[in-house]
């Protein structure tokens, strides 16, 4: 894990970002718990996908169940296909993935771990298998889905009949996926419970490539407008060689995580799936699955939330080095100190804005500070943070460090003149804004 990846899971955990899933019985790896403001900014980044979605009227959302009919899984390949090929020590009893340990280019590879004999390679499927029902039979077996497209897929026939779209429309989901991954590491970018936001658009095949380059910019431009830095993230085209059974062109959105050896890896997936997932479920449940007479082709942008909320997170932490302030310094020396913050864009931001009293045992401070707060919840409808603990650089730097834009600082002036301090995060610059025109001021900013 790398220094800055190291430094994220520190402040996730500190500030009430991401917990350890089940961590007071020692925790469950590939496991995570979403906190107050893991929360806030997961749906900020959701809300965000879904805006970017459904700006267009033919691109329908939908919320399909994560248990799905066996057969399912059987028509996509997933049975055949979802596994990996894995290793067990003879001695130790750890087990590898094959592909990790190259295997393949070295046969007689020994343990990572203790220097034992490695069993042959053999494939692992990744789904998670259940039982639907009382009883533990094989006809009853089910799998907690390892993605959320197959919803979508076999959903299409039902938004044909109900809504009687023409082609190019789109069918967009976002919704829980599991994966029983052997060695779940680095943090959220491999887990084994995940979010998946993902949107498939159907077309007709002579228009297929087309659609695939605009929707290919499309994503790139989304993560670039939410402040994504250009420099840390880029395309990355599947060779032939190295397409998935389904695919006929990949293209990955591939950010600097700093986990490879060049620095870069997927963040998210876009696929021309051509028809393979429509004629393959055509042909296993004998349904038309035809649409103008054709079955459509599929572009597929598959994005990981949990995935793009690291990213997102990494991107925007920032450590700059501040003048003390004069009154702080030493023997009157010239220091400086280290400020960390989170420059998240406005629109991921947990919250927007902070109300603090100057002093906490000021009665007539701290009342006007919870009145502006109070409104400002209403008028803004945005999370907003109230905080009197500490002196008031500290509450500065707390805010700093989970990505708030704004603080306001209700002062003994603002008691006489009914104005108080907005301090903007990135810029540390202080400004007087009159109470009554606070509202609007944010919406203006923030907008």
């Amino acid at each position: 894990m790398n220094n800055l990846m190291e430094k994220i899971v520190s402040l996730a955990k500190r500030r009430g970002f991401i917990f350890p899933g089940s961590e007071i019985y020692g925790g469950l790896a590939g496991i995570y718990d979403y906190g107050p403001l893991g929360f806030y900014l997961k749906e900020n980044i959701k809300r965000e996908w879904w805006r970017h979605m459904l700006r267009e009227d033919y691109i329908y959302p939908l919320d399909a169940a994560i248990l799905m009919n066996s057969k399912v899984w059987e028509a996509s390949g997933h049975v055949e296909h979802f596994s990996d090929p894995l290793v067990d020590c003879k001695k130790c009893k750890k087990r590898f993935k094959a592909d990790e340990l190259e295997v393949s280019q070295y046969p007689n590879i020994k343990c990572p771990e203790c220097g034992g004999e490695l069993t042959e390679a053999r494939q692992f499927n990744m789904m998670f298998k259940t039982h639907a029902g009382s009883v533990e039979e094989e006809a009853a077996a089910v799998y907690l889905r390892p993605e959320t497209a197959q919803g979508i897929f076999v959903n299409f026939k039902n938004i044909i009949d109900s809504f009687h779209p023409t082609l190019p429309f789109g069918i967009a989901q976002a919704g829980k996926a599991f994966r029983n991954e052997i060695t779940p590491r680095n943090f959220l970018f491999r887990a084994r419970e995940f979010e998946q936001m993902e949107l498939e658009y159907f077309g007709h095949p002579d228009k297929a490539d087309e659609y695939f380059k605009d929707i290919r910019q499309m994503r790139m431009d989304w993560f670039l407008a939410l402040g994504i830095k250009k420099e840390n993230i880029h395309f990355r085209d599947y060779k032939k060689d190295q397409l998935a059974h389904y695919a006929k062109a990949t293209t990955d959105i591939e950010y600097k995580f700093g986990l490879s050896e060049d620095g870069f890896s997927e963040l998210e997936g876009i696929a021309n799936r051509g028809d393979f997932d429509l004629k393959n479920h055509a042909r296993h449940s004998g349904e038309d699955l035809k649409l103008e007479g054709i079955i459509p082709h599929v572009i597929e942008p598959s994005l990981g939330l949990d995935r793009a909320f690291l990213a997102f997170l990494m991107d925007a932490y920032c450590e700059e080095q501040i003048a003390v302030p004069t009154g702080r310094q030493a023997n009157g020396k010239s220091q400086s100190e280290i400020r960390t913050v989170l420059k998240l864009h406005p629109k991921l931001s947990p919250y927007k804005v902070a109300v603090f009293p100057l002093l906490a045992n000021k009665p007539k401070l701290v009342k006007l500070a919870r009145k502006i707060y109070s409104d400002l919840r209403l008028a803004l409808s945005w999370p907003v943070a109230f905080d009197d603990r500490g002196n008031i650089g500290k509450r500065y730097y707390s805010q700093d460090e989970i990505a708030t834009p704004f603080c306001i600082t209700v002062d003994f002036e603002s008691l006489e003149k009914e104005d108080v301090t907005v301090r903007d995060r990135d810029t540390m610059k202080q400004e007087r804004v009159k109470i009554p025109e606070l509202a609007d001021f944010l919406k203006q900013k923030l907008s």
